[in-house]
């Protein structure tokens, strides 16, 4: 069976051959089988779950998980992160706090899963914290303030006041980038916009965490560096400026319109 499954993944031509072969390799557990499915597994919206599956059954899986969320996107990137959320190593922790989310809509799938199972509160609240950990933090609750319907939010997401707060306390001592700006903002204004329990937060910690958030975004640095990387004929900045930037009041935004409003 496992020379079977060897043959049609390496010789056929077919994608449902293909995808036979690759099933029998489930069944089993070869270690020398790891290298086949990584590379059968970059064919990844396709071949991604079997792959997944299969690499989780061997001895030196984890690595090979690894090795695959970074090279795989779309729903590719779905099936092997959540692979590894059932089945990571200390190695793969730090990929997924810092790493895991591309920036793909698909994301929200398996945003609440890195959270929950790389142990986020941990991480954001400890000793060791770096910008990569903060602005892929700042990526998780952005999707997590708004992926209903896909994957867990914020409001079933228990640790949710600690990891927002500390967040935008880290935010405080970063450089500003554009980036930055326009992900704390939208994770902001979605606290704003729903009632506090969404937000997994009783109404004065989501009043407390949101000015954290508009202090920052506030500062005359911070709203140099978003006007300086502002492109007013880029269709997101327009969406962003006519709709977050307003209802939040965005002292940056009110500027160029003439004056503080606020």
């Amino acid at each position: 069976m496992r020379q079977t499954g060897r043959w049609l993944v390496r010789h056929s031509t077919d994608r449902c051959a293909a995808t036979v072969g690759l099933a029998l390799l489930v069944t089993d557990w070869a270690e020398e089988d790891i290298a086949l499915i990584q590379t059968i597994g970059l064919l990844s919206n396709r071949f991604g779950p079997l792959a997944a599956e299969a690499l989780q059954r061997r001895r030196g899986g984890e690595s090979a998980l690894l090795w695959l969320a970074q090279r795989v996107a779309g729903w590719g990137r779905v099936y092997v992160v959540e692979a590894l959320c059932h089945h990571w190593m200390y190695a793969s922790r730090g990929w997924l706090l810092r790493h895991a989310c591309d920036g793909d809509f698909l994301n929200g799938y398996f945003a609440g899963r890195v959270a929950t199972a790389a142990h986020l509160r941990e991480a954001i609240t400890g000793a060791e914290v770096d910008d990569d950990l903060i602005d892929h933090t700042g990526r998780l609750l952005k999707i997590m303030a708004n992926c209903g319907g896909m994957g867990m939010t914020l409001e079933h997401y228990p640790p949710a006041p600690i990891v927002l707060a500390a967040h935008a306390a880290h935010l405080a001592r970063q450089v500003p980038t554009v980036n930055r700006y326009v992900n704390a903002a939208i994770i902001a204004d979605h606290l704003t916009d729903k009632p506090s329990r969404r937000c997994g937060c009783t109404t004065e910690q989501r009043d407390r965490i949101v000015q954290q958030y508009l202090t920052v975004l506030d500062r005359p640095d911070w709203c140099d560096t978003v006007r300086a990387g502002l492109d007013s004929t880029n269709d997101y900045f327009v969406w962003f400026a006519g709709n977050v930037a307003t209802r939040l009041h965005l002292r940056a935004f009110a500027d160029l319109k003439g004056g503080d409003d606020r």
